[in-house]
């Protein structure tokens, strides 16, 4: 009988993380930077969705059909628990790529997203993903894809090597999978401390073993312990998508190419040089020693034209939700951070700050006459990759999924008070959702519940902690007393009132 797992991880759990570029919203303003025309999504599909937080968020927060696979059945029925309880829109199934791909009644799709699987798939998988992509990714349709990346994994590849050889060959079947990464992970960190021709060769990779040993044994179990692993160049994934008539547009985060805060004169002077943008691609890699890249690829790229841009841009609506006094001036980046020049962005920040929505006409309108409309652009692509602004849908769809998303909230919100697995909740204004720490979501379900001041926000908090035999961690200390976590809480509480529940009320996460 054949494995249904097929070298992948099965007997411990993916994690539960949010991935906010799997979200066709996020589309947008990359593709309108790059100049390209935007697509309207209808219809969306994430292959290997995990645990389903991502594409529950999406599908619970926009009015698009959702459809999804991952083999794991233990994933599957957790994300189809979400699915009945937001009441979405949403199709979930447990099958293999090879048995969801070949169904015959999925529609084309709009939008299909992969994060973090590439990688860790056979070359059988590749080809059934690349067809699949041929067959049902629409024209015009918007591909996500994320994959370890060359030249960035050379350095670290035998460490990932030895954890794998290790675990198959001493690793112990009848141990559970913490134990066995942990022996693995023990036993490659030892053998570093007697490699010397290898570490001087790569010095940082000591520095890299150790750093892992700090996450979670869920992420490394499938990102290291899979029998498949295969990080790639970006010109050989833009050869196995080459059938797919897919081709490369933008990252999603519109920073990464922002030249004065990424590369020095001279790697801009050799990149306008090339003529070729996917070998340009290439050459950006070998500049960062990328490790890992997420990019959109869509299917019949087509230029915008340049009143069809204005006016796209002009009808898109922003609402400010970082506190104003909160927002700095710079732009991060490879080279470090970048100052933003104050006469542009402090004018557009002041008409957001009263923290409602505006449409990017009438802030246009607001601005000084000798302001140029590219540079508005600009800045709100900056403010919205830097988190202080969100891109907010039509009011039509926001109220059509508000009842989806507070179902969805409520229930996640439940759950942080006996398990700190789920940390996002979904955003009506956005179609997506944002991550919030464990003791912020106690808090909101506090707040919720009627409990808004200080002293009842710290009692819910201590309530929980005591009734699952808990208490803090500070700077690496455990808070023993009670006195002691009920101060370090007051202070998270007063942190919470002050910058995370304003930004919650502004995404309409929650409600008064």
């Amino acid at each position: 009988m054949a494995d249904w797992t097929e070298g992948y991880i099965s007997d411990i759990n993916y994690t539960y993380g949010y991935y906010p570029y799997l979200n066709p919203n996020s589309v947008i303003i990359p593709f309108l930077t790059a100049g390209l025309e935007v697509p309207k999504f209808d219809t969306a599909c994430e292959l290997g969705f995990g645990q389903g937080i991502s594409i529950n968020a999406h599908a619970a927060a926009s009015d698009m059909t959702w459809y999804g696979t991952d083999f794991n059945p233990a994933h599957a029925s957790f994300a189809q628990e979400l699915a009945d309880v937001s009441g979405s829109n949403i199709h979930v199934y447990d099958q293999s790529f090879a048995e969801f791909c070949s169904r015959s009644d999925l529609p084309d799709f709009d939008f299909i997203g992969l994060h973090g699987i590439w990688s860790w798939i056979s070359d059988d998988n590749r080809h059934i993903i690349t067809d699949f992509l041929r067959r049902k990714l629409r024209v015009g349709g918007v591909l996500y894809i994320s994959y370890n990346t060359l030249p960035g994994w050379s350095a670290a590849a035998p460490i990932r090597h030895m954890l794998n050889q290790h675990d198959h060959i001493l690793g112990s079947r009848g141990q559970n999978m913490h134990k066995r990464v942990q022996a693995s992970m023990d036993f490659t960190q030892n053998l570093l401390n007697i490699c010397q021709p290898l570490v001087q060769q790569s010095p940082f990779i000591p520095q890299k073993i150790e750093q892992m040993q700090t996450l979670n044994p869920n992420y490394l179990a499938h990102e290291y312990f899979n029998s498949e692993w295969q990080p790639m160049y970006f010109s050989e994934l833009n050869d196995w998508l080459s059938p797919t008539k897919a081709t490369f547009a933008c990252s999603p985060n519109v920073l990464e190419d922002f030249a004065l805060s990424n590369f020095t004169e001279e790697q801009q002077a050799l990149l306008a040089n090339i003529d070729d943008p996917m070998f340009a691609q290439t050459v950006k890699d070998y500049m960062h020693n990328t490790q890992f890249r997420q990019d959109f690829w869509v299917k019949g790229a087509r230029n915008i034209s340049t009143a069809k841009l204005e006016k796209t841009w002009q009808n898109l609506r922003f609402l400010m939700i970082s506190n104003r006094e909160n927002i700095t001036l710079e732009a991060s980046g490879r080279l470090g951070n970048i100052t933003l020049r104050q006469d542009i962005y402090e004018p557009i920040l002041d008409i957001l700050s009263d923290y409602q929505i505006h449409r990017v006409a009438d802030i246009w309108q607001s601005l000084a006459d000798n302001f140029e409309q590219p540079l508005l652009f600009e800045a709100l692509a900056f403010l919205q990759a830097k988190g202080n602004i969100v891109l907010v849908q039509e009011q039509a769809i926001v109220d059509k999924v508000r009842v989806h998303c507070q179902k969805f909230n409520d229930y996640i919100l439940q759950q942080s008070l006996v398990e700190q697995n789920i940390k996002s909740l979904a955003s009506p204004l956005t179609g997506g959702a944002f991550s919030f720490s464990q003791f912020d979501l106690i808090f909101l379900y506090a707040y919720q519940q009627g409990k808004k001041s200080t002293k009842q926000l710290v009692n819910m908090a201590w309530q929980t902690l005591t009734q699952q035999g808990k208490h803090l961690v500070k700077e690496g200390k455990d808070l023993q007393t009670e006195e002691e976590n009920l101060a370090e809480l007051k202070q998270m509480a007063t942190e919470f009132t002050k910058n995370i529940l304003p930004i919650a009320k502004r995404l309409q996460i929650i409600t008064d």
